[in-house]
């Protein structure tokens, strides 16, 4: 069985690809199955796409990936499946994928981890946003063989448009990634840390009041943010490091507790809760807030902390920076609940039931 895998960005680049389909490549070859990897952008583009200006190279660097979306339309026959990740092309309508569905009559396995029905273009790009097209989802959900959805929330939104519409939730690879586990009793300074893109900084806000009383008390803690942009706030102990992928899980190590704030919006229900199952497979506790996902990854006092006002964020930093065995329990009961249920190696077999 052949796949084609038409994904919006350079393969390794980007943590969604990375963690819903990259890391089962090699389970498909084991199966049996063969695929073929089609990234919308270049990597040269991928590289400004969010930075200020450059707006001539990001305007020939979409019109090179539909340039090459065209020519890929005379393979898309020798294929069994076209797996879409997310969208053929990030902007206008679903061309692409109507052509493959109803032209070539090819079975569509269309994925998505976040409710990218929603507008939510960065402030970066949002001269795009008008001609970003999100009604598309719709569309292509109805007209998909399956829909691969990363939460409940998400696939109770394509149940909609197809009754064939499942969970696949964003996993971790505990065995050749996130492989080893938080040692709680080590001395050193106590670190909290968080990591996210520069899209998700703005969570922070609500827990930078808290942090700033931790710190005007004495308490001796690091605040470590990991992302491709340093934060602008406020703090004594703040410690920006760019995020590597090649020092991604040595940088989340250095974490005692690990923070995943977020607001009660629509477009935050759709979030996989990625940044808890991270700190969680490493033993890292988690303190994240209640929405979406999180309380389902999440169960308060066993295996991390949910928060909901900064009195219970408060709380919570207290209890874990404050108790080394506390966090070492945590940590284990949190790294157990990804092994079981959130594992490249325990949702495999519900990832090659897409092809099926």
């Amino acid at each position: 069985m052949r796949i084609l895998f038409l994904v919006p960005y350079p393969i390794g680049s980007a943590p969604s690809q990375r963690f819903r389909f990259e890391q089962y490549l090699g389970a498909l070859t084991t199966h049996g199955y063969q695929y073929h990897l089609a990234p919308f952008l270049s990597p040269a583009t991928w590289t400004i796409l969010y930075k200020p200006g450059h707006t001539l190279k990001k305007t020939w660097g979409i019109l090179e990936g539909f340039a090459r979306r065209f020519l890929l339309l005379f393979r898309v026959p020798t294929y069994d499946f076209v797996f879409v990740h997310r969208e053929a092309a990030p902007i206008g309508p679903p061309i692409f994928e109507w052509i493959i569905a109803k032209i070539l009559k090819k079975k569509i396995v269309y994925d998505f981890d976040d409710a990218i029905w929603l507008a939510n273009t960065s402030e970066t790009n949002k001269i795009a946003a008008g001609i970003k097209w999100n009604q598309k989802v719709n569309n292509i959900c109805r007209w998909a063989y399956k829909n691969s959805c990363g939460n409940a929330y998400l696939a109770d939104y394509a149940r909609q448009f197809n009754p064939c519409s499942v969970v696949n939730p964003t996993t971790i690879d505990t065995v050749r990634l996130h492989n080893k586990v938080r040692d709680q009793s080590v001395s050193g300074r106590l670190v909290i840390g968080w990591t996210g893109t520069h899209s998700t900084l703005k969570y922070l806000d609500q827990v930078v009041p808290v942090l700033s009383k931790l710190e005007a008390e004495g308490l001796e803690f690091e605040f470590r943010v990991i992302s491709n942009q340093p934060p602008a706030m406020r703090l004594h102990s703040l410690v920006f490091l760019p995020w590597q992928k090649d020092t991604e899980i040595a940088d989340l190590l250095g974490f005692h507790v690990g923070l995943m704030p977020l607001e009660d919006d629509l477009w935050a229900k759709g979030k996989c809760a990625f940044k808890a199952l991270q700190y969680m497979a490493l033993g890292i506790p988690a303190l994240v807030s209640p929405v979406g996902m999180n309380t389902e990854v999440v169960k308060p006092g066993q295996n991390g902390f949910v928060c909901a006002t900064p009195d219970e964020w408060e709380v919570s930093l207290r209890y874990l920076l404050t108790d080394s065995n506390l966090r070492q329990k945590i940590g284990l009961a949190a790294r157990n609940t990804i092994e079981q249920r959130y594992s490249v190696q325990a949702n495999t077999p519900n990832f090659l039931s897409l092809f099926t």
